[in-house]
């Protein structure tokens, strides 16, 4: 059992209840918001839905699982039964992070031979770089976490070479202010995915922890975790919104809202 501060606990309660209602908040905003769009580009606002609807499932366990395994602030961590369970974060990932990216896709509307290409490349590296990060994370030896962190990099920097190179090639063919947008997006999308490696190596960053360090550890992961879920998931679903409008509203759509 970890013993947590009164500060800690409510920060954690806090922060993933923050996690959750803002996942369901976005879900109901891109799923209202389909008619602002045209039609070709609403399937980019389906897929934001689904990503921050799964999101939002996934947050309703954690959220639960943290309190189930809380007990006069004491929390269980493992995996056993009524202990804190991480793995939901690692299966929400391993269906949100393909969508994100497919999302970017969806929305920029390329030809259909260079959409498949970009589909069949990155949803499998998307899927490796989760899959390879797992062993890692639930493991309590540091070289263990270090050699999976260093694999599940691998993927994730053919990703960094398929956006900004490969993707990067069909923006000059997008309307006006839009090719920046999308150039932010990709960066807010590095900038939100860099949270995740540097919370998850938190773990490896003090040698033999105190248990109140390691009380530390923990609460500054989570908090990590969840805030880079919301800029991943939350803000990037808003930016998607915004490219599918102005496109739209470029593309003769009128501007009636």
């Amino acid at each position: 059992m970890l013993q947590l501060s009164n500060n800690q606990w409510s920060s954690l309660y806090n922060i993933f209840s923050f996690g959750l209602i803002s996942m369901i908040a976005c879900t109901v905003f891109t799923l209202v918001s389909q008619s602002r769009v045209a039609a070709k580009y609403r399937n980019a606002l389906v897929m934001s839905s689904m990503v921050t609807f799964i999101a939002g499932y996934h947050y309703f366990r954690i959220f639960n699982s943290f309190n189930d395994s809380s007990m006069k602030g004491a929390v269980t961590i493992g995996t056993q039964q009524g202990a804190f369970n991480e793995a939901y974060r690692y299966v929400d990932w391993i269906l949100t992070v393909p969508l994100l990216l497919v999302e970017v896709i969806a929305v920029l509307a390329l030809a259909k031979e260079a959409s498949k290409s970009l589909i069949f490349r990155l949803v499998p590296a998307s899927a490796a770089m989760i899959i390879l990060g797992y062993p890692g994370e639930i493991s309590s030896n540091n070289g263990t976490k270090v050699l999976w962190g260093i694999l599940s990099t691998i993927p994730f920097l053919y990703i960094l070479y398929v956006l900004f190179v490969e993707l990067g090639k069909s923006l000059e063919r997008q309307p006006a202010g839009v090719a920046a947008t999308v150039g932010r997006l990709r960066l807010l999308l590095i900038a939100t995915w860099g949270v995740y490696p540097i919370s998850y190596l938190i773990p490896v960053l003090v040698k033999n922890p105190s248990m109140s360090q390691i009380a530390n550890l923990f609460t500054d992961r989570q908090i990590g975790y969840t805030i880079a879920d919301v800029l991943a998931k939350c803000v990037f679903g808003l930016t998607i919104y915004k490219i599918a409008r102005m496109k739209s509203i470029a593309e003769g759509m009128k501007d009636d809202h």
